[in-house]
């Protein structure tokens, strides 16, 4: 049993590393192509296009990651039933059950490298890459950040600062522009609860002015103002931070960090949702092995059915996944819900299969 499994172990990881290896060529082949006349016109060398692409090598990975656990299973048991090896295990009494295991154990270290990886290497690797794209390429420098749930942005005469739930619009709350003389004494503070831009003029609501008259300051006390600064919300550059940008460390942090219940549902959602799509691999490949089987019994071809069934199947979990995590961000449906049903039902039909083929 040793040998076996040895054996099996060793087929993953080749097929892992074969079909890894074809997905990420074309991937950063159809990439290179859209992307290389940027380069050009930025006037940056091939060495620099090949750091660019090298460090989306781990995003690549890592998007594909549960269709390469599931397609590496089902080619190493497709081909072991290809060459009537499954047939001989099961007909010497080794039980199917014991004939998988080393496919799932392998399947779940690859998991644990990309739960690592998404938490040690992703981060920086798209930090990276987009600082690269964004920066180099694109000349867009970002004056301003996301930090703990707030905006803030440096302007040609003052400081922003704001919560922005949807960049799509141009409202924003708990909204603050303040101004400094050379001496780095504060000049005027404009605050208000809320903030909306619309054509040329910003209009603020339930706040206050602070300006500096000599050593004392006024304060304008408004309910609803309209005032002109030097800044409109289109030149706006300030990166946010995406899941896959997050460690899972800092994901799970940023919950606590939110002010108001849906903030924290949708932090919720990104962290569970992370953690979800990393391990979607494995509830893919208990389904896509009893496939195989069946397949080859039902029309004599295993691997040329199993592997456009599994792409299949991979899609469909990838839409249903993507579906709800959408609806949890909206706070329609728990987000633990959402990061679990897929994994359970998926896991659980394929479970059911692999038990009737071994009966």
């Amino acid at each position: 049993m040793i040998l076996l499994n040895r054996y099996l172990l060793g087929q993953f990881i080749r097929n892992f590393l074969m079909v890894a290896t074809g997905f990420i060529a074309i991937y950063l082949l159809i990439d290179f192509f859209d992307k290389i006349d940027h380069f050009t016109h930025a006037g940056k060398s091939l060495r620099d296009a090949i750091a660019f692409f090298f460090l989306n090598v781990p995003f690549i990975l890592d998007q594909l990651g549960p269709v390469l656990i599931l397609l590496s299973g089902v080619i190493t048991l497709g081909i072991l039933n290809h060459n009537h090896e499954l047939q001989a295990l099961k007909a010497s009494g080794i039980p199917l059950k014991t004939i998988i295991q080393p496919i799932v154990f392998a399947s779940i270290c690859v998991t644990v490298l990309y739960l690592a990886m998404a938490q040690w290497i992703l981060p920086l690797t798209i930090s990276a890459s987009d600082r690269i794209w964004y920066e180099d390429i694109q000349g867009k420098v970002p004056l301003g950040a996301h930090r703990n749930g707030r905006y803030y942005y440096k302007g040609s005469e003052g400081f922003y600062s704001f919560k922005w739930q949807d960049p799509g619009k141009f409202i924003f709350r708990n909204f603050s522009y303040s101004t400094w003389d050379k001496d780095f004494h504060l000049d005027t503070l404009v605050t208000c609860q809320a903030a909306e831009y619309n054509q040329e003029t910003w209009q603020l609501h339930k706040g206050q002015i602070q300006k500096r008259t000599g050593d004392k300051y006024e304060i304008q006390i408004f309910d609803d103002k309209q005032i002109k600064l030097p800044e409109s919300p289109e030149i706006f550059f300030i990166p946010e931070y995406k899941p896959e940008e997050m460690s899972l460390t800092d994901l799970y942090k940023d919950i606590a960090k939110k002010d108001t219940g849906s903030e924290r549902v949708k932090a919720s959602a990104d962290f569970l949702g992370r953690i979800s799509y990393v391990l979607l691999g494995l509830p893919l490949i208990f389904l896509g092995m009893p496939i195989l089987i069946f397949s080859y019994q039902k029309w004599g071809r295993d691997l040329s059915i199993a592997i456009p069934a599994s792409c299949g199947i991979a899609f469909i979990a990838w839409g249903i996944w993507g579906a709800l995590q959408s609806l949890a961000r909206a706070d329609y449906i728990f987000p633990l819900f959402a990061a679990t049903i897929v994994h359970l039902v998926f896991a659980a039909a394929g479970l059911f299969l692999l038990y009737q083929q071994d009966n």
